[in-house]
């Protein structure tokens, strides 16, 4: 079976019978995968009133089930301290995170989900592991726990190994 990729491949493949094409098609692949799930989870959000990014945050209180720093929280969701205190400002606005003061550290804070965001994040994770399932429906298994990890080996060589 042929996708999108293959495409562009051919061309490259006419014009250059000497490169090895696997590995551009193999990231290539990934790129339009990435795109394309981005899409689709943008999707889902929306339907729920959230963009991406919020269910990220709330999600990662969620799952620490504990307060965590803006320093915490910024290298699980993986963006800048600016962009995570801008995100930290909106989500507080809306009332579904906190900031408390760290006992003893007046310089130190905490972030924390309020109610309203726990009951945001409950309601939508369900939806949103079944959004993802359907994403794969494709794939038995055996080909999802193979996926993942040849995904998983990728992650860590590009991460520097963990």
């Amino acid at each position: 079976m042929r996708d999108s990729v293959d495409d562009f491949l051919d061309q490259w493949a006419a014009l250059r019978s000497d490169l090895d094409l696997e590995a551009m098609g193999a990231v290539g692949r990934l790129l339009r995968l990435t795109r394309l799930v981005d899409k689709e989870v943008g999707r889902y959000f929306a339907e729920h009133g959230m963009e991406r990014w919020e269910f990220d945050v709330l999600a990662t209180l969620r799952r620490s089930d504990r307060p965590l720093t803006p320093k915490e929280l910024a290298a699980n969701v993986m963006v800048s301290s600016a962009a995570l205190t801008n995100r930290i400002d909106r989500l507080a606005a809306r009332s579904l995170v906190a900031r408390e003061a760290v006992p003893g550290d007046r310089r130190s804070l905490h972030v924390t989900l309020t109610d309203a965001g726990r009951r945001l994040v409950d309601s939508t994770v369900e939806g949103h592991v079944r959004n993802e399932r359907r994403m794969l429906a494709e794939l038995d298994a055996e080909d999802c726990e193979e996926l993942n990890r040849l995904l998983r080996t990728l992650v860590n060589t590009l991460e520097g190994g963990r």
